[in-house]
């Protein structure tokens, strides 16, 4: 009988939000009602936003609302050779490539191709690097430009085959390799991405179900491409409504009023916090 391990996977690039109260929530609810496991991932590969003191917030504020998880808790910072080994397979079986490309770059690209900047999700790239020469990319290298890695989509996508994934809310997904396009898989100055090291982590800490905010859900198309051609296996995914601000945004971390440390600040007890949360008490 396989044992249901979720995991609430934070970036301590600030404090808390009502939103992350209402994830860890419902993680923690899902393993606790299935006898499983909760997990706690702190996601600090940026180390130009991550700070230590925001780190320290997230245990003080989980803790605070009475949250428990499994030590030890998985860092990023402190597994990068496990992004790299995965990363080396990838290249290994030829499915990415450098982009030169600044962010400058482009946005020229989008316009010159007549499709509008704000029609256009700025993670989709136009592909240019990848039809570059092996002489223009050897002159690339050669001089030393600043490159990341992108995963080839397609040829990704030629490798794996038809793909799908279990979404709790919308059944089975087909997986549509085109949705996030060639993306970074391998950041120039931190040497993974989000996608790369979330993929890799859930299958180490054997994450079965992994449960977060709906707006990620297009994401899971990408992260189930790089799960089959890495050969790792597919969790179960449950995407949950995303809390919102009374204006109807999404809440964010630079809203103290909405922040944990706020609300406890402002009086509220974890029991009013987890209302405001819709889940309810543990």
């Amino acid at each position: 009988m396989n044992v249901t391990v979720t995991r609430f996977a934070p970036s301590p690039t600030g404090r808390l939000h009502l939103g992350h109260a209402y994830s860890a929530i419902y993680a923690a609810e899902k393993a606790r009602n299935e006898s499983g496991r909760f997990l706690l991932r702190i996601e600090d590969i940026d180390t130009e936003r991550c700070r230590s003191e925001y780190e320290e917030g997230i245990f003080e504020d989980l803790a605070w609302l009475g949250l428990e998880w499994e030590e030890p808790v998985r860092r990023q910072s402190d597994y990068s050779e496990d992004y790299c080994a995965a990363l080396k397979e990838l290249q290994g079986r030829g499915l990415v490539y450098p982009c030169f490309c600044t962010r400058k770059d482009i946005l020229r690209e989008i316009q010159n191709s007549g499709q509008a900047p704000h029609q256009m999700p700025d993670q989709i790239y136009p592909g240019t690097c990848r039809l570059l020469t092996l002489t223009q990319r050897e002159r690339c290298l050669s001089n030393k430009t600043p490159y990341s890695l992108r995963i080839d989509a397609a040829a990704a996508a030629d490798l794996a085959g038809p793909l799908c994934f279990r979404d709790k809310e919308h059944g089975c997904i087909l997986v549509d390799p085109k949705l996030q396009g060639d993306a970074v898989i391998s950041r120039k100055d931190i040497g993974t991405s989000y996608h790369l090291a979330v993929v890799v982590d859930d299958a180490l800490q054997g994450i079965t179900c992994v449960t977060r905010g709906e707006d990620l859900l297009s994401a899971t198309h990408l992260q189930r491409l790089l799960q089959a051609v890495l050969g790792l296996p597919s969790p179960q995914y449950e995407h949950h409504v995303l809390l919102v601000d009374d204006s109807g945004k999404r809440l964010a971390k630079r809203n103290y009023s909405s922040t944990i440390k706020g609300l406890r600040d402002a009086g509220h007890s974890p029991e009013d916090v987890r209302r405001m949360t819709g889940i309810g008490t543990l």
